[in-house]
C-alpha cells in the first residue's frame, strides 16, 4: 500500500466557498452569520468534486490511501473570533468525514482545529477529541501562527501549547504543523509563508526540551521541512553549539518530514540528509503546485516519481517511506485500514 500523508480537499463543492464568503463578510460587517443550515452539499456533488481530481490522480499515479484534511489555506484562523473558527472548523471536518464515508478505501480524515489568535490551544482539544473518537480521524493540522502571517503566538515549545499536546498524547494522534492563508502582504502564502513556518517550527523544536516532557508526541513538518534539508549543517551546528544532541537523536521518535518537494534534486537531497525512518510519502496533490513541469512533461506534484528514482533509496527504504513510516506515525491507521479491508 502507498499512503499519501498530506492531502487537502482543494476541490470542495462550490456551496462551501459560498458559505465561507458570506461568513467572512458577516465578520467584516459585524452582521449575523449565515445559518449552518443554509449550506447544501449533496453526496453526488462530493463524488463529482473528487472523481475527476484526487481519485483520478490516485489511480493514475499508483497511490492507495490519502490522509485527507480541509483546505489548509482555507482554515483562516485569523478571520473572526473563536466562535467563527469553531463553526467553520466543524463544518469542514464534517465534510471530510462525509468524503471518508463515501470512499473509505481511498481517504482517512485529519481535522482542522478551531484555533484563533490569542486563544489558548487547549480550547481546540474538544474538537480534536470529537473528530478522533466520533469521526474516526487519525490526526490533526496544528497551526503555529493563527495570526495569518504575523507570528505573534508563543513558540510551539511554550507551555501555552502543553494542554493540547496532552490531549494529542492521550488520543495517540500526530499533528502536521501547517499554517493557513497569509494576510501579511510581505509573504506569498504557499511560496514563502508555508516554508517559513516549516523552518521556524523546526528551529523551535530542536532547541527545546519538548520531547523530554512529551516523549511520545509526534509532529510532521510538511513540504520537505522547508529549508531544513538544504541547511541541515546549519541546524546541526546551531543545535550542537547550544548544547543539544545530534539532530538525528532529537528527531528520532518525534519529528517527521513529508515528500511534498516538487523536483528530483530536492527529493534526492531530502532522502540523503534526513534519516529514512523520519520521511513520510506525500504529494499535496491538487494543491500549491498543480501544473505540468515543461522540462519533464509530468505534474510537479507527482512526487511518487521522484521517490521511485531517488538513488539513495533501497527497496526497503521505499517501503518505509511509502507505507511503514505512516503507519508508525499515524498509529490509528492500523485499526482504520484493518476495518476498510474488511468492508
Amino acid at each position: 500500500m502507498i499512503i499519501d500523508c498530506h492531502g487537502h480537499y482543494t476541490t470542495e463543492p462550490g456551496d462551501l466557498k459560498r458559505f465561507r464568503q458570506e461568513q467572512t463578510k458577516a465578520v467584516q460587517r459585524k452582521t449575523p452569520p449565515p445559518p449552518r443550515s443554509s449550506l447544501k452539499i449533496s453526496d453526488d456533488e462530493i463524488r463529482e468534486s473528487l472523481e475527476g481530481a484526487q481519485l483520478k490522480l490516485q489511480r493514475e499515479r499508483g497511490t492507495d490511501l490519502t490522509i485527507f484534511s480541509p483546505r489548509a489555506s482555507g482554515m483562516g484562523h485569523h478571520i473572526g473570533d473563536e466562535s467563527v473558527s469553531l463553526e467553520w472548523s466543524q463544518i469542514c471536518n464534517d465534510l471530510i468525514h462525509r468524503v471518508c464515508a463515501l470512499y473509505p478505501r481511498n481517504f482517512v480524515g485529519v481535522c482542522q482545529l478551531p484555533q484563533s489568535p490569542g486563544v489558548p490551544p487547549k480550547n481546540s482539544a474538544a474538537e480534536l477529541e470529537r473528530c478522533v473518537t466520533q469521526l474516526g480521524f487519525v490526526g490533526c493540522n496544528l497551526n503555529p501562527d493563527p495570526s495569518g502571517g504575523y507570528f505573534n503566538s508563543p513558540p510551539l515549545t511554550d507551555k501555552w501549547w502543553y494542554p493540547f499536546y496532552e490531549k494529542m498524547v492521550e488520543l495517540d494522534v500526530p499533528a502536521m504543523i501547517h499554517v493557513s492563508g497569509c494576510c501579511n502582504p510581505a509573504m506569498h502564502t504557499t511560496g514563502s509563508y508555508y516554508l517559513n513556518a516549516d523552518t521556524m517550527a523546526f528551529m523551535q523544536l530542536i532547541l527545546s526540551d519538548l520531547f523530554k516532557d512529551f516523549p511520545t508526541l509526534k509532529l510532521i513538518i510538511p513540504h520537505g521541512g522547508g529549508a531544513v534539508p538544504f541547511h541541515w549543517g546549519r541546524f546541526r551546528g546551531l543545535a550542537l553549539n547550544n548544547g543539544r544532541p545530534e539532530l538525528t537523536d532529537i528527531i528520532r521518535n518525534n519529528i517527521f518530514f513529508d515528500t511534498c518537494v516538487y523536483h528530483q534534486p530536492g527529493i534526492d537531497l531530502l532522502t540523503e540528509v534526513v534519516p529514512i525512518d523520519n520521511i513520510l510519502f506525500a504529494s499535496e496533490m491538487v494543491g500549491a503546485v498543480k501544473g505540468v513541469d515543461p522540462k519533464t512533461g509530468h505534474y510537479f506534484d507527482d512526487t511518487k516519481r521522484y521517490v521511485d528514482k531517488a538513488p539513495a533509496l533501497s527497496d526497503a527504504d521505499r517501503r518505509k517511506i511509502f507505507e511503514g513510516n505512516a503507519r508508525k506515525v499515524y498509529s490509528r491507521l492500523l485499526t482504520r485500514t484493518a476495518t476498510k479491508a474488511a468492508v
